[in-house]
């Protein structure tokens, strides 16, 4: 009995992921008309309609979220385990995908991945810089990085950095046109730069306790941005108050570009965390990763 060949139903899924023939194709490195004809032949095979074709996009019809649903893990797996197969030699090789915040990439993973790659030419490592609550099983990442309260209860994680706290900050001249807020209820009344979340499109909600009394409280402002320097930079340009990482503003407190307010009401949060699905076999490049990654303390 001759063996069925698969490449219809990997087309079929890198398509299906992507949302687009062009980018899929570019991926799989074939041409977009070719990749087109492979999944109609599929379709035709199965007798079955797996996907909706406009001019602005592609997407699965029912049957085809039933096969992309319970079909490509089955390959995801096979791919890790041949992952693992080509791993095994003398020295830890291969590609590592990581889903990080802006803050955590910037001030853990990258000076850790700095003094890591150069003694490992073999590994790769590609960091995903995304501020959502991003599902790395279906974003295909290897790994990802958040909070300690954030991670779910059916991940592995581990510890790569220090408890750290957020700062409130506004610049010389908006403390010279306003007071400076006493309580988190003051913040109602001052120009706050927002950070719009990618998860939902809400707005960040700045956070705060003392002496057993937490409040979050939901800031206004004219301006709203999705990053870290235009938080900075919005707040050194005058604009209102943000709340930032405390050690993303140590040097333009120091230097008086910025004044802190709050700060009796800004707690320590548990560090960031590396964080995989515990069904996951770690390869030795992986293994490398997470020596080089663990936080061991001051």
């Amino acid at each position: 009995m001759a063996q069925t060949n698969f490449n219809d139903i990997l087309a079929f899924v890198a398509v299906a992921r992507e949302g687009s023939f062009t980018r899929a194709a570019g991926k799989l490195g074939v041409s977009q008309s070719a990749l087109s004809q492979t999944v109609r032949a599929l379709e035709a095979r199965l007798d079955l309609r797996l996907l909706v074709r406009t001019t602005r996009s592609v997407s699965p019809t029912e049957a085809g979220e039933q096969l992309l649903r319970t079909v490509a893990p089955r390959f995801d797996e096979i791919e890790a385990e041949l992952a693992l197969l080509s791993a095994r030699r003398d020295k830890p090789a291969g590609n590592i995908r990581i889903s990080a915040g802006e803050h955590s990439a910037l001030t853990v993973l990258q000076p850790a991945i700095a003094r890591l790659l150069p003694q490992y030419p073999d590994i790769n490592i590609e960091i995903v810089v995304d501020n959502g609550m991003t599902d790395i099983v279906a974003a295909r990442c290897d790994a990802g990085v958040r909070l300690g309260e954030q991670v779910a209860k059916d991940m592995i994680a581990m510890p790569i950095g220090p408890d750290f706290r957020m700062a409130i900050v506004a610049s010389p001249a908006y403390f010279s046109r306003h007071p400076a807020p006493v309580t988190p209820q003051d913040l109602m009344a001052h120009n706050c730069i927002n950070m719009r979340l990618p998860t939902l499109g809400g707005l960040f909600a700045w956070e705060f306790a003392k002496d057993g009394q937490e409040l979050k409280v939901r800031v206004e402002g004219q301006m709203i941005v999705n990053n870290l320097a235009l938080r900075l930079h919005s707040a050194l340009d005058g604009l209102g108050l943000a709340c930032m990482p405390e050690d993303a503003v140590l040097p333009c407190l120091a230097d008086g570009r910025l004044v802190r307010v709050l700060d009796d009401w800004c707690p320590a949060y548990a560090g960031y965390k590396l964080y995989y699905p515990s069904r996951r076999h770690p390869s030795p490049a992986f293994t490398v990763l997470l020596d080089a990654l663990r936080y061991r303390g001051v």
